[in-house]
């Protein structure tokens, strides 16, 4: 690139289109150029915080000279065209998680991005997490021996948030094991070092009018020895804050919400449209106040890594490393998250070449994962698995953690 300057357009101004736009304004190198958005309030409100474009449709907004890299926060059936529009654009990507609904479709956006000589980064996703990423560093200095083990135990109120009909649709991408599953299995595949030998598993769907996964239990072994579990519940009874200091994704949890506050909400939701009316709500209004920076890092559920001669677990600072003869806090600073690191991680990829490691192979392979979940559960055998990748060797150590 001639300037160093990424000028970014968002697609999509919903809850993770919104919750993006914050992290690339604080980016020294990246600039909010652009956005799309078929809702005509947002993109008047948007036009007027920022005095940039905002279109109704991606394929017009990739038209644009002045975008450099196009963040696709669409719903995940729509990933595979909005890639294909972006890099037949030549414009750099970053999509949300999951990558696509099927092996083939992610196979396809790969393509298209090597084709057209574009970076593809899959996030935000936990693994990007700088407590996930201290992890993987004692991991690979060996200091208290090799991974051996890997558990995530996430109990929440996912399935009775208010959603779109696409999110209580598997076949869309839909459900715990495609939407959560690519947060836990992301989180595991980077901590054990990414190739998963096989999955075995069972899914649950326990409330029929919410008809989609909303619990699984998923056992994976690694080519290299190394066994994980990741058990997910989003049916608001117990929560796993209960085990995490009172901290979830978003930080610390309520205290005063009633016992199944999130159930008893959508019991009462009057219609399907009163519920996306509620999902939406949550969508860009405006960037007229600026966000504090967190207090503490995000919980996706407990994470608990045993390796030969200790154990790893979050802290409401940072991680506990649990050695021989004692137990160690970390301390991380969180003036940076997650979706600092994303960017982080495409600017170097951009500007210097830095190869990705949560690039699109990455990303299939933790598709991968949650398609064999499902389909080991409707089969209740093993499955073996073809598309796995490892966590990219010889990264330079900017990849994985951001300089803020």
């Amino acid at each position: 690139m001639k300037s160093s300057q990424i000028r970014v357009g968002i697609a999509g101004l919903g809850i993770a289109g919104t919750e993006f736009i914050a992290n690339v304004e604080k980016h020294s190198n990246m600039t909010v150029s652009a956005a799309a958005t078929r809702d005509p309030k947002r993109r008047e409100q948007f036009e007027k915080d920022f005095n940039a474009n905002a279109y109704e449709t991606i394929e017009a907004m990739c038209a644009s000279d002045s975008i450099d890299l196009i963040y696709i926060a669409t719903p995940t059936e729509l990933h595979k065209e909005h890639v294909f529009i972006a890099a037949e654009n030549k414009k750099h990507i970053i999509v949300e998680k999951p990558i696509a609904t099927s092996i083939e479709e992610a196979s396809s956006m790969i393509e298209i991005c090597q084709k057209n000589n574009v970076h593809m980064l899959v996030g935000h996703s936990h693994s990007f997490e700088l407590p996930i990423i201290e992890m993987k560093k004692i991991i690979d200095s060996g200091q208290i021996g090799d991974v051996r083990m890997i558990n995530n135990l996430y109990y929440n109120d996912w399935i009775y948030r208010p959603r779109t009909p696409e999110e209580l649709d598997t076949s869309l991408g839909g459900g715990v094991t495609f939407r959560q599953g690519s947060h836990q299995f992301d989180i595991i595949r980077f901590l054990g070092g990414g190739n998963v030998r096989s999955v075995r598993a069972s899914t649950g769907r326990w409330d029929l009018k919410r008809n989609t996964e909303g619990g699984h239990s998923v056992w994976l072994e690694f080519e290299n020895g190394v066994t994980a579990t990741a058990i997910y519940n989003g049916y608001d009874h117990f929560h796993t804050t209960e085990l995490t200091f009172g901290l979830g994704e978003g930080g610390p949890v309520k205290s005063n919400q009633p016992y199944g506050n999130s159930r008893k909400q959508i019991e009462n939701t009057l219609s399907p449209e009163d519920e996306i009316k509620q999902k939406n709500s949550r969508g860009y209004q405006s960037v007229s106040s600026k966000r504090d920076n967190p207090t503490n890092h995000p919980f996706f559920g407990l994470t608990l890594v045993s390796c030969e001669k200790g154990d790893i677990r979050q802290s409401p600072n940072g991680i506990f490393v649990y050695g021989e003869n004692d137990i160690e806090e970390l301390i991380i600073p969180t003036t940076t998250n997650g979706r600092d690191v994303v960017l982080d991680e495409m600017y170097e990829a951009i500007v210097y070449g830095t190869p990705l490691i949560h690039d699109g192979m990455w990303a299939r392979a933790n598709l991968e994962v949650c398609v064999a979940a499902l389909k080991s559960a409707e089969l209740r055998e093993e499955i073996l698995l073809e598309y796995q990748v490892s966590v990219p060797l010889g990264v330079k150590k900017s990849n994985l953690t951001s300089k803020r």
